[in-house]
């Protein structure tokens, strides 16, 4: 297969990024090649980035692929409108094989070159990020600013980053020694060896429906940079954005002289749960998977030819014990409450708030204070339609809506949620967050509270104490998981009890934020997504665990 890009080609190219990007995971300070400014690409990008998503509207989507035994696809967007986009059913009798084909020469071409392609890959997404904002704005009802930032750029960064780690850890074994062994007066003992970082075989990755691009891209470009062939299986109500991804993986592949079918898309039709069946082949080794616990436990305790990586629900919690400002906590709570209708697997659900009140710098406010003062800043946040569609976005399914409206009945309503009309989009279901009032001190194993509630809900719990919300706070990590915590104190023993319930049960804590940063958004290169160490997760994004066990080194001893 002849080579239209050649490592040298890509080294000139990408090399800096790549050395920038693992700069950035050591020293793990702020940084991106990926601009987050829709002006940033260019005075037609955005005319053309829509144009170029509206023609993809009603056509069927030929990836060339082996296996296509039929076309599928009936996606609707949470806005209104039918994608109409059909994609290639596969068999995976033919599929596997084929992509199987080409690893002996991936492998063979070593971290850099890998690395390098991958580089490659998200340079053309890049360049693209207008088209790829309309896609995941379209199949998880996003706002198109959070599409464009969340499914572009930051999905971007986490993809990179994902690569960087990869080339540190296989690099991290040299890939030749010549290894000497003194044997006093005899000659000594001499050996030639090699090292080889070598892929486990086919990698599965699942897509959710809510961040296809932000939580797929780590996985799929972890297993691709070790090595292995990527078999990408989006969630059927979100196949468009992955499947543009897996559209330029294969021509960027193709172009570098490797075989395309190292990343394949499988696409199923209504109720035919592909996931099972593909998740216990024998030929799949490694399995990337974001949503349900029900589903991620089922993939740990049966895929048991593969290494699992899960992300699941969690119970996310934030422990109000006291603040240096008021306004500001209220505000910043208010953003994170509401930001795609809750909508993340980040975003803060359990509020424990001592019934005596807190301390603030506006003085003592009472726990019914604190609620109401709280509810009535995510209504003046989401006051103005405009604002609201700008934050909400839609909800992305059913389920979502129908959890929504359950919740006012757990409690005493603090913030009804209430409808919101999108202009632009007459069919989309927009709904402000609604906010229950519930007691932690009446004894019950069900209370709502000790379970996830995904969508635009949160529970304001009263404890009797801040100890009590710690207590809480170490039971819903543990039982539950949490992929956040969040907590204001003015207290710095407060302060270390927090840290020490999330450093013994492994939950990434937030303190005081009062300013433009959320507990519910995490930086690539910087921030920690997810820890591995709770029931929320077994994996975080990203860190050396999350590759290493990609592949593996094998040695080759020569005698010399």
């Amino acid at each position: 297969m002849a080579a239209e890009l050649t490592v040298p080609q890509l080294s000139a190219k990408h090399r800096p990024t790549l050395d920038q990007a693992l700069s950035a995971i050591r020293s793990r300070a702020y940084w991106s090649p990926h601009p987050e400014h829709p002006k940033a690409y260019g005075e037609t990008a955005p005319a053309d980035g829509l144009a170029a998503f509206e023609a993809l509207r009603g056509t069927r989507f030929d990836l060339g692929q082996p296996g296509t035994d039929g076309w599928a696809g009936a996606e609707v967007s949470p806005y209104g409108p039918e994608l109409g986009v059909e994609y290639p059913h596969v068999d995976p009798d033919v599929l596997l094989p084929a992509m199987k084909a080409g690893m002996g020469a991936w492998r063979d071409a070593g971290p850099e070159a890998r690395a390098l392609v991958c580089i490659e890959i998200l340079a053309r997404i890049s360049a693209r990020t207008h088209e790829f904002a309309h896609a995941v704005m379209h199949t998880s009802g996003q706002a198109f600013m959070m599409a464009f930032q969340a499914g572009g750029p930051h999905a971007q960064d986490r993809g990179l980053e994902a690569v960087a780690y990869a080339y540190e850890e296989q690099t991290r074994v040299p890939g030749q020694a010549d290894w000497s062994k003194p044997q006093g007066k005899k000659d000594p003992l001499e050996l030639g060896k090699t090292f080889t970082a070598v892929p486990r075989g086919i990698a599965l990755m699942i897509g959710c429906n809510t961040f296809p691009t932000w939580n797929g891209y780590p996985g799929l470009f972890a297993s691709l940079a070790t090595g292995n062939p990527v078999l990408v299986k989006p969630h059927p109500r979100a196949v468009l954005p992955l499947a543009l991804t897996v559209q330029v993986a294969r021509e960027v592949l193709a172009e570098a002289g490797f075989d395309p079918n190292l990343v394949a898309l499988a696409v199923e039709r209504p109720g035919e749960g592909i996931a099972k069946d593909l998740a216990v082949r024998p030929e799949i080794k490694l399995i990337d998977y974001t949503g349900s616990t029900e589903f991620g436990d089922w993939l740990e305790t049966n895929a048991r030819q593969a290494q699992v990586y899960t992300e699941k629900a969690g119970v996310n919690t934030v422990v109000l014990d006291s603040t240096d400002n008021y306004k500001g906590m209220l505000a910043n709570l208010a953003f994170s409450l509401s930001l795609y209708s809750g909508q993340m697997c980040t975003t803060p659900q359990n509020l424990l708030i001592p019934r005596d009140g807190i301390a603030t710098d506006a003085g003592h406010k009472s726990y019914d204070e604190v609620v109401a003062d709280l509810a009535a800043s995510v209504g003046g946040l989401l006051g103005d339609d405009a604002r609201a569609n700008a934050l909400l976005g839609a909800l992305v399914n059913p389920d979502v809506k129908a959890r929504l409206e359950a919740a006012a009945g757990l409690g005493e309503v603090a913030l009804e949620s209430r409808e919101v009309a999108n202009p632009e989009f007459p069919d989309a279901v927009v709904r402000t967050p609604v906010m229950v009032k519930l007691d932690a001190a009446k004894p019950d194993p069900e209370a709502p509270f000790l379970s996830e509630c995904f969508g635009p809900v949160s529970f304001a719990v009263a404890v009797d104490s801040t100890q009590d919300a710690l207590d809480l706070l170490r039971r819903t990590v543990r039982e539950k998981g949490a992929m956040t915590v969040g907590a204001y104190t003015t207290s710095a023993d407060t302060e270390r009890a927090l840290e020490e319930v999330c450093l013994e049960e492994s939950a990434q804590l937030s303190l005081n934020l009062t300013g433009g940063v959320y507990v519910n958004q995490t930086a690539a290169f910087s921030d920690f997504h997810g820890s591995g160490g709770n029931p929320a997760a077994n994996a975080a994004l990203c860190d050396g665990a999350f590759v290493s066990n990609r592949f593996r080194v094998v040695e080759v001893r020569r005698q010399a």
